[in-house]
């Protein structure tokens, strides 16, 4: 069974286990991942482009695209670089242009830079989904948002203002400084905390690039650069989890506060060690359950991406494409050590 948010909010307290399992993995000449090579076919089919491969918050977005084709009969593969650049990705649409895929469903790792590509694979016939992080939206039929900007600024705001007691300076540890939705929910999480709480001061935002070790190298700098700093704030999977290692191992654990987007099985020992009281993300699986459904109703003709289509995402329910053709998944969810044992991705 598939935990999903929606259940969580709603009060129920398990999730199930999901299986992190990488397969189908790009050949680094940008060719096909996966499928049935480059033969054109009527099949429904759907291409996986996230920002990187071996980034264990895409392993779990996989997951639920990969169940998804499979309920939905369709031909399914995963593909991308190995590094978070949008020139890495490019090759990887212009694959699925000449195959003629029916959607590719893609995380961009900038906001015009894979434009064209985008384009070009649209003219071809490719419906074009973006996830996770948005294309301007002339480049695509449908983002599906993992939630809204003002949501997640609210609760990384929110955390670190409960966890430094409302006062003091912060900094930002972002992923690259091109990320479509990195720089929305950063330049949102300045406003919120200038609006609810003007005793924090956010002093620097800092890019790790979704890279472990430089990440780690860029929260040893801030410490350095700042001494008399009270927390961070780190909006990446990757970001969060190397920010708390550095500070596991250091005189500023329990005296720096770290919080941000994360999944469970990257941050439980943190939680568990007292690193990190709590911090925040939506179900990766779920996002990427959803973007496969929009992806199977535009190429089957049953949604055009227009404000008001509504579309079935199987267990997950029926979604309505709102303005910019913009699909919410939902609201994040809190993880702390009173529930964190529940969740496994």
């Amino acid at each position: 069974m598939k935990f999903s948010f929606k259940r969580a909010t709603a009060g129920i307290a398990a999730a199930a286990a999901l299986t992190l399992v990488l397969a189908g993995c790009a050949d680094t000449s940008g060719g096909d991942g996966g499928g049935d090579g480059g033969s054109a076919s009527t099949e429904l089919s759907i291409t996986l482009l996230p920002k990187n491969l071996g980034n264990p918050y895409f392993d779990a977005s996989r997951v639920g695209a990969e169940a998804a084709a499979a309920d939905l009969g369709a031909d399914f593969e995963e593909v991308g670089p190995t590094e978070a650049t949008p020139d890495g990705q490019v090759s990887y649409i212009n694959t699925a242009a000449q195959q003629q895929r029916s959607a590719l469903v893609v995380s961009a790792n900038d906001p015009n830079a894979i434009c064209d590509a985008l384009n070009e694979a649209s003219d071809a016939g490719v419906k074009i989904v973006t996830f996770d992080s948005d294309t301007n939206p002339e480049c695509r039929d449908l983002f599906i948002n993992q939630a809204d900007t003002e949501g997640i600024a609210r609760v990384q705001g929110d955390l670190i203002a409960e966890q430094i007691g409302g006062a003091g300076e912060v900094a930002i540890l972002s992923a690259s400084a091109n990320a479509t939705n990195q720089n929305a929910w950063n330049e949102a999480f300045e406003e919120y905390v200038a609006s609810e709480y003007p005793d924090i001061t956010v002093v620097e935002t800092v890019y790790g690039d979704d890279d472990d070790q430089t990440s780690f190298d860029k929260t040893a700098a801030l410490l350095q650069t700042y001494p008399d700093l009270k927390g961070i704030v780190s909006p990446t999977t990757v970001g969060i989890a190397a920010a708390a290692r550095y500070l596991s191992d250091s005189d500023a654990k329990g005296e720096v506060a770290l919080t941000g987007l994360g999944t469970p099985n990257q941050m439980r020992e943190y939680i568990e060690d007292g690193t990190v009281t709590a911090f925040a993300l939506w179900n990766p699986e779920d996002l990427g359950t959803l973007a496969t459904y929009a992806a199977a109703a535009l190429a089957n003709g049953d949604i055009t991406g227009a404000e008001g289509d509504t579309f079935s995402a199987g267990d997950l329910g029926e979604y309505t494409v709102g303005a910019d053709g913009v699909v919410l998944l939902g609201d994040p969810f809190v993880f702390d050590a009173d529930n964190i044992g529940d969740f496994d991705f």
